[in-house]
């Protein structure tokens, strides 16, 4: 029998590009692509995971959304920031992943799909392809500095939601004030769900002015958060959703959510019960990282004044950075070269859905040598080409 009748077109063929290739080519000495908080060096209390073990973590209750200390805990979050969100508006998923896929189910009959920013990570694809919706772009032009245009947002037939990531994922840009007033409007006007992505919220790294979308009342509202990034736990598997909007549609929209969590009750019960304690002695870790990340985005200045042909795309907030290089190679020979011939992996712009070549991300995660000697070699192996005749 064909492999195409046995297999759904939910997932696509699985072929290696050329960048997976050199990667397990050619191991990463120095990786500043990492993403995982767990690998580079960050202090982490030695107590931060107690409370798992806890007996109360024995019995078994379940509970849709979630079990009311752990809701509790996750809204006062919001409150600390003067967020008026309440427990009950709170529903608890295993991941952001879930949350999409959640809501994905929710708003969506097959076909139809969610209008998601271009350039940002590339999840949203699957995600939703998995779900049987389908994927629709706006840009975050180039002009604006890849910062939100809700006026570039084009109405599509299909479309049930609109998503923003902020800080977004790789160009650290947050909504401006006056386009976060324009995108609940259009979202109003239009009928659409907002599906607001703010994992990377308590990371900022510039004085812009930011609002998050966390109880939002003027239209259906969901924002998204998680232990992976807010205090640097992605083994433990927690997301959440703060749901808002117009009172009955809300009200309508978390009953509907509900159900559906019910169908995988995916959370554990000992995560769920030790939570307020891991979200409070977890709060050491978010300071690291957000030192870690200033620190290094600092010295990210500091090392490209030697390479003035190298130009950093100032983030508002996150654990990247973008930077521009003159279009003299391809951003896939480039980073293949620094891999095969320095052992530093970076990420072609192309990966996010860049608008064109010239562009690279970097993890401000790495470790700070790590990210001084990728910087070095990239620097100098652009140099060596520009010095061509």
């Amino acid at each position: 029998m064909a492999k195409c009748a046995v297999f759904s077109s939910r997932v696509p063929s699985l072929v290696p590009n050329r960048w997976s290739q050199m990667l397990s080519a050619f191991p990463p000495r120095v990786d500043l692509t990492v993403s995982n908080p767990t690998l580079v060096g960050l202090p982490y209390p030695p107590d931060l995971l107690a409370p798992l073990a806890h007996p109360r973590g024995m019995a078994y209750h379940p509970a849709p959304a979630g079990l009311s200390r752990a809701r509790e805990a996750v809204a006062q979050l919001y409150r600390a920031q003067g967020l008026p969100v309440s427990p009950e508006q709170v529903l608890l998923t295993a991941s952001t992943s879930e949350s999409y896929s959640l809501l994905a189910k929710l708003l969506c009959e097959p076909g139809e799909g969610f209008l998601v920013p271009q350039p940002s990570y590339p999840l949203f694809e699957h995600l939703l392809r998995a779900e049987s919706c389908q994927t629709f772009f706006y840009p975050l032009p180039e002009e604006t500095g890849f910062r939100l245009d809700a006026a570039r947002i084009p109405l599509r037939e299909g479309v049930k939601a609109v998503v923003v990531v902020q800080p977004n994922n790789p160009t650290g840009t947050v909504v401006p004030p006056g386009e976060w007033e324009a995108l609940v409007a259009l979202c109003r006007q239009r009928g659409w769900a907002l599906v607001a992505d703010e994992v990377f919220w308590e990371f900022p790294l510039s004085e812009s002015p930011r609002q998050s979308f966390a109880g939002n009342p003027r239209c259906l509202t969901f924002v998204l958060g998680g232990l992976s990034k807010l205090v640097g736990l992605p083994q433990l598997k927690v997301g959440w959703m703060v749901v808002s909007g117009p009172e009955e549609l809300a009200g309508e929209a978390f009953l509907r959510l509900e159900f559906l969590a019910d169908t995988y009750l995916s959370v554990a019960t000992p995560t769920q019960q030790a939570l307020p304690e891991i979200l409070f002695r977890g709060l050491a870790v978010r300071q690291a990282i957000g030192e870690r990340v200033k620190a290094n985005l600092q010295l990210l200045r500091q090392e490209l004044s030697a390479f003035p042909f190298l130009q950093l795309l100032e983030p508002e907030g996150g654990w990247s950075a973008v930077l521009r290089f003159p279009r003299v190679v391809s951003e896939e020979d480039l980073v293949c070269e620094l891999l095969e011939k320095s052992g530093v992996a970076l990420y072609p712009g192309f990966f996010f859905d860049f608008p064109h070549e010239g562009f690279l991300v970097v993890s401000l995660l790495a470790p700070p040598e790590h990210l001084a000697f990728g910087l070095t070699a990239l620097g100098r192996t652009l140099e060596a080409k520009l010095s061509r005749p």
